[in-house]
């Protein structure tokens, strides 16, 4: 095949399209083009009278397709293969959390006919999204069952982003995955592809499914208490469940507990397994009314356009940084706590990202220096401090503190919202939210904002919405591990994904499942 690239595509316009203009740029007719793939497609928006997409085809030529590949912006393409090997063993690895690292690595050893046994500590989609909804209408918090634990992590209710900073050859395979098991074929070749809170559940499931089918096994409600250690190898697993505890013996555990399971954590810390602390980020979610990025980002309604979102940070001269993550154009800020006495908040948007606002975390950096302590969870403890700080200030009822963006910059406390109406639910509380949060982070906001504004035009406008805090953007531990993927403490044990400080996001939390897993069928 050969790929062609730089072709324009105007909004709204068919990908038929395409086909004319990949034949022309390889100065053949359009009826010698035989097989055509769409691989990337990006939005070009620098020049607000001149917004279109850029694509990339595949394509094969009747004929030969060497000399055609010399012409400017056209080369050999040739789709790269992910094999998955096949292993006999009458042993079955174990695989704890069933988030993003977790359920690919449980793929590719159920695929590989390893037959994993899986480990979730929280319930089924179905169960959690029942359980979200009855906290999110003012009904209680279910521990074990919510934003952050159970099937599909906390990724199940985001926006589903999944473009990465990495460039791993298994990403292809992991979108791959993600549109066989029920996502849009969009996600195969945006360049910033998303599935949408509403769409990732039934993906969720189907997966799921797809390991059953392969000999693996779920158990919900199954968490992790400690682990059997004999001379440096790992014997077996201690597990509490409905039904009461037991052992399970193993030899490899992949240990995908995600960054928010901070009682295993402790666990693990008793058992003396290297870790170390590491810098991560906290903050606020900023929430703007969408048409207003639309008309910053596009200069004009957005049209056939899709909902406009952005990337931002700013360095300040003192070296503190802050920066914008996980945008949810037309979403909503999310409930997203896990333990009781505690407000924890995050984003998502559904497929269609069709809500009246858009929201963003705007994060500063900590590094372990900034911690207040030296002890190993000392950030871990911070997370705790600032989420029942905000908890009590709203009366314990679950509402997150907020406030507007020109209050918050002139320190007066807000009573009430203006053109941006907050989505989190079940309620904001307005106030001051440098009564809840350390003058390490506010400071730094209070900077950043204004010097983000000028990147993006009403950033900073009086009337957009804080609402704090955004404690679990990631971990802040890492659990140690060598080159191939295993504690060096503990032969058999593979910390995994993003609780364990090796990923950022759903893309690369998968990615590293399935490095950990190819350890594990590697090991066999």
């Amino acid at each position: 095949m050969i790929l062609v690239r730089d072709l324009r595509l105007a909004p709204g316009e068919d990908v038929s399209a395409l086909r004319s203009r990949a034949a022309k740029k390889l100065g053949v007719r359009s009826e010698e083009l035989r097989e055509i793939k769409l691989i990337r497609r990006s939005l070009d928006a620098r020049k607000k009278d001149d917004i279109h997409f850029v694509c990339s085809l595949a394509v094969t030529v009747k004929g030969g397709e060497a000399r055609l590949c010399k012409r400017a912006g056209c080369s050999l393409y040739q789709e790269k293969k992910y094999r998955i090997p096949h292993v006999e063993s009458a042993e079955r690895p174990v695989v704890v959390g069933f988030g993003p690292a977790g359920m690919f690595a449980a793929l590719l050893l159920a695929y590989a006919g390893a037959k994993p046994i899986v480990l979730e500590r929280g319930r089924d989609v179905d169960a959690r999204r029942e359980a979200v909804e009855r906290f999110r209408a003012g009904g209680e918090l279910d521990g074990e069952n919510n934003v952050q634990f159970g099937e599909g992590g906390a990724g199940t209710f985001s926006d589903g982003k999944l473009n990465t900073g990495t460039h791993d050859p298994r990403i292809a395979w992991v979108l791959r995955q993600f549109y066989e098991h029920g996502a849009q074929e969009e996600i195969l070749y945006d360049a910033k592809p998303h599935i949408g809170t509403d769409v990732l559940a039934g993906v969720v499931r189907s997966i799921r499914e797809d390991i059953l089918a392969h000999g693996g096994e779920i158990r919900f409600s199954h968490r992790l208490e400690g682990l059997e250690i004999k001379n440096g190898t790992l014997c077996a697993a201690r597990v509490h469940s409905p039904e009461g505890d037991y052992t399970l013996p193993c030899s490899r555990l992949i240990l995908a507990i995600g960054h928010s399971a901070r009682d295993t954590f402790a666990a693990l810390r008793a058992l003396d397994l290297p870790m170390q602390r590491k810098p991560f980020s906290m903050g606020v979610r900023i929430e703007h009314l969408q048409r207003a990025i639309d008309l910053s980002q596009y200069g004009c309604e957005r049209g056939e356009l899709p909902p406009a979102d952005y990337s931002l940070n700013v360095r300040l001269p003192d070296g503190e940084s802050a920066y914008t993550f996980c945008m949810c154009p037309g979403g909503e800020v999310f409930a997203a706590a896990s333990e009781a006495g505690g407000v924890v908040t995050n984003g998502m948007s559904d497929s269609r990202r069709s809500g009246q606002n858009a929201n963003a975390a705007l994060l500063v950096t900590l590094r372990p220096e900034d911690f207040p302590g030296d002890d190993l969870f000392a950030g871990m403890a911070w997370q705790r401090q600032i989420e029942r700080a905000a908890w009590a200030y709203g009366g314990g009822n679950y509402l997150a503190p907020a406030q507007l963006v020109g209050d918050f910059l002139a320190a007066r406390p807000s009573i009430g919202a203006r053109s941006v109406q907050p989505s989190y639910r079940p309620g904001v509380i307005w106030g001051e939210l440098r009564e809840v949060l350390p003058d390490k982070i506010t400071s730094v906001l209070a900077r950043a904002i204004p010097e983000l504004g000028k990147k993006l035009r009403g950033f900073d406008d009086p009337d957009a919405v804080l609402t704090a805090p955004e404690t679990r953007s990631s971990s802040p531990v890492r659990i140690l591990r060598g080159e191939d993927f295993s504690s060096p403490a503990v032969r058999g044990l593979y910390p995994c994904g993003e609780g364990a400080g090796y990923a950022g996001g759903i893309t690369s939390a998968a990615v590293d499942g399935l490095r950990c897993a190819e350890a594990v069928l590697d090991s066999f």
